[in-house]
């Protein structure tokens, strides 16, 4: 019996709910709607203008982030100019730590922008700064730092960051870079340049197997580059090995 109560109240209860035809056919319902919602929003006023103040707070907070960082990246695009302008004419220093008017330095611009693209770069250009000065360390540490995926340029960190762990006398590194270089878009142009270096790391390594390797990828996939002439001779010296 108490299971045929339950069952009646529940369809006594949806017959008696609010439909849409009852508030297209009954203009009371909809007044008593609207003064339920009026009641629930004035006791929870509070709450309610807590929600909204919130809602404008990460909206505002958003629009200004979008506006410093878009300014952000102009003025750092504004001090990296002249600082590649440095680094061409090998002022290093300058191209390091600024002229004290046009820019404030590869160094300054990584730290102050590093949010921005530009910031970003000026990562890869310290690290190429600090490796033409023979500041191994230095190159090491800012060269790791910048980040790009997918483009010329990361292949061209990679193998810069090898070039300074070779000057270190670090192959075991050098190699892992080469070789990362060697991976990452693969061209005509830069590749067989990556896998000569890779190899001469090897042979410095004293692991001839993989330095054979290296040398007979550039005569395969790459024979008519300049690098394959050189990888011939260089593959038969290790031979006579």
């Amino acid at each position: 019996m108490a299971k045929k109560s339950k069952v009646a109240s529940k369809k006594s209860a949806e017959q008696h709910a609010p439909t849409v035809t009852d508030y297209m056919e009954n203009p009371e319902a909809i007044q008593e709607s609207l003064s339920k919602s009026q009641e629930f929003a004035t006791s929870h006023k509070n709450l309610l203008t807590g929600i909204f103040a919130a809602i404008i707070l990460l909206l505002g907070g958003f629009f200004y982030y979008q506006w410093y960082n878009s300014n952000q990246e102009v003025t750092a695009q504004e001090q990296l100019f002249p600082a590649i302008f440095y680094l061409q004419k090998d002022s290093l220093n300058k191209a390091l730590d600024g002229d004290g008017n046009f820019t404030d330095g590869f160094v300054a611009i990584a730290e102050d922008y590093s949010s921005t693209k530009a910031g970003n770069l000026a990562n890869f250009y310290a690290g190429v700064s600090y490796l033409k000065l023979g500041e191994y360390d230095n190159a090491i540490n800012y060269l790791q730092q910048f980040d790009e995926s997918g483009v010329l340029i990361e292949a061209r960190d990679y193998c810069l960051l090898g070039d300074a762990y070779m000057e270190k006398g670090d192959y075991a590194n050098a190699i892992t870079n080469y070789k990362k270089a060697s991976e990452t878009d693969p061209n005509k142009e830069f590749t067989p340049i990556y896998l000569m270096k890779l190899a001469i790391a090897h042979e410095s390594a004293d692991d001839l197997a993989a330095a054979k390797e290296a040398y007979q990828e550039i005569i395969d996939d790459y024979k008519d580059s300049q690098e394959a002439t050189k990888a011939k001779k260089y593959l038969a010296r290790i031979a006579q090995k």
